[in-house]
């Protein structure tokens, strides 16, 4: 029998799942498990298709619009991407029953922004134009009241009068180092303005980033598994270029393997978005598995024990199910 060539695989952690993302889904699974199917969730509730298509076999109905939904009396869960106010006032209007999946660290952004314009403050948010968290954010305060920007150049073509008060705030998702960069040009270019009391990158990016950070020298490919609409994982194949590897490759799953850059004693590193499961990693190397002789080594850079509690009323039915047990 031929032998297999050799492969090694530096394993980033923390890596995959995030606080957010892991309530988001038990929030679906416990509303179908305490309503019954359907249950009907605005936007996909994370950027994976794994993900969206498992909720969706256990009777989970994805819509982008509430005008989508009948009046069942069914409930209706918002992504952990967060909506503009506009979406709840709707549901309210028309007597929805609705569970907001909202990732808390993306609320205390929206929360922040609010109380920036209650204090008079013009907000510029820096993000990508278009994605969910980014319309979520500028939809809690009125139109005209949040200049979006993505890079310095648009901070260079930012013109405000002199006494503006002005206050900033960030996607969660977005590149730690890019950021710095915009962030340094807004405090150059506006001295006065006011940023968050803590950074609005929320920890699992940082994390994930800072452990492609750890690896990229070494790796000669790096795969991060997630989503094409996904910011945390396209940010990570950026990092990863970024930090000295050749070759950055977004996979969906071990399905888009770019086998003919895979050589025998190569050094790959494999990552996840917050997004993607776990199970899509383990996919990945079960296929490596069938060509090379794989080894893994693990980089942990620190651990993550961050967990955020699922809405009340989601939580007394766990109560009552774990009685019924």
């Amino acid at each position: 029998m031929e032998k297999k060539p050799s492969l090694h695989i530096l394993l980033a952690a923390p890596r995959g799942f995030c606080a957010g993302v892991d309530r988001a889904i038990q929030i679906v699974e416990k509303a179908l498990e305490k309503y019954g199917a359907p249950v009907y969730v605005r936007h996909e509730i994370v950027h994976n298709k794994t993900v969206v298509d498992g909720l969706r076999a256990k009777g989970a109905v994805f819509v982008e619009e509430l005008s989508e939904i009948p009046d069942d009396g069914q409930p209706v869960i918002f992504s952990a991407h967060g909506v503009p106010k506009s979406v709840p006032q709707k549901a309210q209007e028309r007597q929805m029953f609705y569970i907001d999946a909202t990732c808390p660290l993306v609320t205390k952004v929206h929360n922040e922004a609010e109380r920036h314009y209650k204090m008079g403050h013009h907000i510029i948010l820096i993000g990508h134009r278009g994605h969910p968290e980014v319309i979520g954010t500028m939809g809690q305060l009125p139109q005209g009241a949040v200049t979006l920007v993505e890079t310095v150049d648009d901070i260079n073509k930012l013109s405000f009068e002199e006494n503006k008060a002005l206050a900033f705030c960030t996607q969660t998702t977005l590149s730690v180092d890019d950021t710095a960069d915009v962030i340094a040009a807004l405090q150059q270019k506006f001295p006065r303005i006011i940023g968050p009391q803590k950074e609005d990158i929320c920890y699992a990016t940082t994390n994930r980033q800072a452990a492609v950070k750890a690896m990229a020298e070494k790796c000669d490919a790096l795969f991060v598994i997630g989503a094409p609409n996904s910011s945390n994982s396209n940010r990570l194949v950026e990092v990863a270029r970024n930090y000295g590897c050749p070759y950055g490759y977004l996979l969906q799953s071990a399905d888009d393997i770019p086998w003919p850059i895979l050589r025998a004693d190569m050094v790959l590193g494999l990552t996840a978005g917050a997004s993607a499961p776990e199970i899509l990693v383990s996919g990945v190397i079960d296929a490596l598995h069938t060509r090379y002789n794989v080894s893994v080594e693990e980089i942990m850079i620190t651990e993550e024990n961050v967990i955020f509690n699922i809405p009340r009323i989601l939580r007394d039915a766990e109560a009552i199910n774990k009685k019924a047990d």
